[in-house]
């Protein structure tokens, strides 16, 4: 006895359904096909560095950390004035940028009507767009000379902050490269950050008005702790920009191997210390050196992001317990 035929509708879905997981199979196989070539594109990045780097380690030994003398001249080099120089310019940046792209991401998320919001989120879109080396020359040529007369003068004579801003005012500097940094690192955080507060669901925020909560108390009650997590996350990818920006900071910064006695003080960092010497460098020591000294950023970035995903994983993970509870 034969048995029925299965109706057309049956094999078209059948034969669907197989070139659907055929599919699947190839588009997740290429996925770990890229992910691993991603990671051995980091391994021998990691590896090309260490390798090419080795005889400075080997020769300064932990001076090259601790040591504050970067002397071509003399072939001695330690890197102690350029990471304090990245930490603290990046701190700057960061103390300057959070407050105001936190504020202005509330602004636009909650505050602000339509006909304002869609312009001014352009606008921070379109300053995230600009090249660094603008950055540097608006520095150098418009933000330079208002620190030199009026700003670091006035903060000379606060007496609280006239003990970190000792010194002839310049303009130029630490805290011009701070300010500088902020300037660029603002639009990333108050986008990631606009973007994260919108993803609140709008029945939570009307949850809250429903209880009696103004504006501001929905914000701070029902919008933040929901998303600190990735309020977190946008000030690390500020931070990492902050870390190894080289052209702008290059310009305004000052380019003096000593550690900054002040804000206003000129010094340098890794990336524009690299960016400086990098081409001149014929001496082998010094070119090992100068490829040390990217190493040891690489090294900052990996251990602040590290810690930065350890916060957000930490604050994740407390929001869940106490939904939970």
């Amino acid at each position: 006895m034969s048995s029925p035929a299965l109706p057309e509708s049956a094999v078209v879905r059948s034969s669907g359904g197989r070139r659907l997981r055929v599919t699947d199979s190839v588009y997740t196989r290429s996925l770990q096909v890229v992910a691993l070539l991603f990671l051995a594109l980091m391994v021998a990045f990691l590896t090309s560095m260490v390798l090419q780097s080795r005889s400075a380690f080997q020769h300064f030994g932990l001076g090259f950390i601790t040591g504050q003398t970067w002397d071509p001249v003399h072939a001695h080099f330690g890197v102690l004035v350029f990471i304090v120089g990245t930490l603290a310019s990046s701190a700057i940046a960061l103390l300057l940028a959070v407050p105001i792209g936190i504020g202005t991401a509330i602004l636009l998320a909650a505050y602000a009507p339509p006909f304002i919001k869609g312009p001014l989120s352009a606008l921070v879109e379109l300053l995230a767009a600009v090249p660094s080396v603008v950055y540097g020359l608006w520095g150098l040529l418009a933000v330079a000379p208002w620190v030199r007369t009026v700003l670091e003068p006035s903060l000379q004579k606060i007496p609280v902050v006239s003990a970190i801003t000792s010194g002839p005012p310049l303009g130029i500097g630490l805290l011009l490269a701070g300010l500088i940094l902020a300037a660029m690192v603002l639009p990333t955080i108050t986008a990631v950050s606009r973007d994260v507060l919108a993803s609140v669901p709008t029945e939570q925020r009307e949850a809250a008005h429903a209880l009696g909560a103004t504006r501001w108390q929905m914000v701070r009650r029902a919008m933040i702790p929901t998303v600190r997590a990735g309020l977190l996350g946008a000030v690390t990818l500020g931070l990492g920009r902050a870390l190894g920006e080289t052209m702008a900071v290059t310009m305004v910064i000052g380019n003096n191997n000593v550690l900054p006695h002040s804000l206003i003080a000129p010094t340098q960092t890794i990336a524009s210390v690299i960016a400086n010497e990098f081409i001149e460098a014929t001496e082998p020591y010094h070119l090992t050196s100068l490829v040390a000294a990217g190493l040891v950023l690489l090294v900052i970035c990996v251990i602040v992001n590290g810690l930065a995903r350890l916060l957000v994983w930490s604050v994740g993970r407390d929001r869940i317990q106490v939904d939970v509870v």
